[in-house]
């Protein structure tokens, strides 16, 4: 039987996405893992009280970690400080099971490669053992240190059982086992206790786990602009008006905890709150889940039959919180997201070079502060809920992506070392096939400033070209059809290939004055004796 260790963190985008409830993230590995008959011999999770954003050296956090019976156990609990210095013993330990062959593979995520992780991964690179996990930052780390990657991914609209199963699956099949996913509830998870339920309330949750639907209406936009296809332009229309929905249940879900029930209150929600807009969807679905739980709970404690019990908590919330969206708050939010999307057309017809340009030069900043899931993507959201485009959707494509690909392409043409050349390539395939990962530059970026530099640079230009050629576009699509799905496709194809050329350039010409100064300092190369006869 294969072992596995289990490395991690509650993150900082994974916060929002399972990582804040790590019992029940750690207990979706536990039941694919137990059906793929592979073994979990060792964990080290870091689950702390906020997201690791913002979290301070005082934040309150715990150490998840397995027992003697193979039990999940909360084994420290401090402050964050505390609890990175104790997970450094845990580390050294995971690593020193590693090196005598007791751990065959690596599940990792969110993790710190240079710090509460080092020698494990240290290790795991001296062993070659195949590594599966999420996070973009670390995993772009994990991947420059050459370690034996063999699945990576970002987080962003990913859920603890398709991260599980992702795993599980990719080590499976790197190991020649046979394995069919639990893709239903699991009896295996267990109750985290009594929950707040207004904890579970998480904006940005919501409008990053919605991202498919919205990508799906720009295909669908895209698609209706065809010679003979115009007759989708109903269909879009159509999805609009289904988009209050989609996040409506997403909300009840979340809030909730409560499986089918919840969705069915959330669709409900969703179906009376469409006239609110995006943000009165959001404001149905969470009205649903609250009333959700209450009603389920109520239900449970007067002896109702379960049918019972799932037709009131999931048909009166959703009623219930549908009929107050769609008599109260329907126009109020409409109105709300209408002001948003009027800002940013103000602004952007004030002077469209220079928002383009703001734009461009703060993205990279934003997505390295953690302020880009928080704020910039539910506003690309609430932009394309009308049109299926956004403008910050194109900085988006154009900023990150572009740029992105750029700085890893220069690093696969001219690298400093050769190393460098064969940890860019999967970040190149992955922005261009995907158009995700842009955490692939970060390893060349914080290593040179030249293309730090570069990189803000050439989303900013990008971006002020989309400001002057009044582009709107998506992101999180392959990059190659993202000029489609844009309203200006020659406009968004310029734009894209600037910013790409502009950070190749910038950085395969720092990588030679790097190579050139790093030759300099060396001094001349000693022939070995069998070099001299070759001569």
């Amino acid at each position: 039987m294969k072992k596995i260790a289990i490395l991690g963190s509650s993150g900082g985008n994974l916060y929002n996405l399972g990582g804040k409830s790590p019992e029940k993230l750690l207990h979706e590995i536990f039941a694919q893992s137990d059906v793929a008959e592979i073994s979990i011999s060792k964990i080290q999770f870091i689950a702390a009280a906020e997201s690791m954003d913002g979290a301070k050296d005082s934040t309150k956090a715990s150490i998840y970690s397995i027992d003697e019976n193979g039990g999940l156990v909360r084994s420290y609990s401090g402050i964050l400080s505390d609890v990175n210095e104790e997970a450094s013993k845990l580390d050294k330990e995971i690593a020193s099971k590693i090196r005598e062959g007791e751990v065959d593979g690596l599940v990792t995520m969110s993790i710190d490669p240079e710090g509460s992780n080092k020698e494990a991964i240290i290790a795991a690179i001296e062993k070659n053992i195949p590594i599966v996990g999420t996070g973009g930052t670390s995993m772009a780390l994990i991947s420059a240190k050459g370690a034996n990657v063999i699945s990576t991914s970002g987080t962003t609209g990913t859920t603890n059982r398709t991260r599980a199963i992702t795993y599980i699956s990719s080590l499976c099949k790197h190991w020649g086992i046979k394995y069919k996913p639990i893709i239903g509830s699991s009896s295996v998870a267990k109750s985290e206790g009594t929950v707040n339920v207004f904890r579970n309330i998480n904006i940005r949750g919501i409008m990053v786990s919605a991202l498919p639907g919205f990508i799906a209406m720009a295909i669908i936009l895209a698609l209706s602009k065809i010679p003979g296809l115009s007759g989708l332009d109903d269909v879009f229309q159509v999805m609009i008006q289904a988009l209050p929905v989609v996040v409506a249940v997403i909300a009840a879900k979340q809030v909730s905890e409560l499986e089918e029930v919840s969705i069915v209150a959330g669709v409900i929600a969703g179906v009376l709150s469409v006239n609110g807009g995006i943000i009165g969807g959001i404001l149905g679905g969470i009205g649903a889940g609250i009333f959700v739980q209450l009603l389920f709970h109520k239900c449970v404690q007067w002896r109702f039959p379960a049918t019972t019990v799932n037709i009131v908590a999931g048909g009166l919330a959703g009623l219930f919180s549908g009929v107050i969206v769609y008599f109260l708050i329907a126009p109020i939010a409409l109105q709300a997201g209408d002001l948003v999307k009027l800002a940013i057309e103000s602004t952007i017809a004030f002077s469209p070079i220079l928002a383009g340009l703001i734009a461009g030069l703060l993205i990279w900043p934003a997505i390295l502060a953690g302020v880009y899931h928080a704020a910039i993507l539910p506003i690309v959201l609430l932009e394309m809920e009308r049109t299926g485009v956004s403008f910050l959707g194109a900085v988006d494509m154009v900023g990150l992506v572009m740029v992105s690909a750029g700085i890893t392409l220069a690093n696969i043409v001219g690298p400093r070392d050769k190393g460098e050349a064969t940890a860019a390539a999967p970040g190149f395939a992955i922005n261009m096939g995907f158009g995700t990962f842009v955490e692939a530059a970060y390893p060349f970026m914080f290593s040179n400033k030249v293309v730090f530099g570069g990189a803000i640079l050439s989303a900013g230009v990008g971006g002020a070209l989309v400001g002057m050629l009044d582009v709107r576009g998506t992101a999180y699509v392959p990059t190659f059809f993202s000029p489609l799905l844009s309203n200006n496709t020659t406009g968004m194809i310029i734009a894209m290939l600037a910013a790409l050329i502009l950070s190749f350039t910038i950085t395969f010409v720092a990588n030679k004055a790097a190579k050139k100064a790093n030759a300099k300092n060396t001094g001349p190369a000693v022939l070995s004796k069998q070099d001299a006869e070759q001569m």
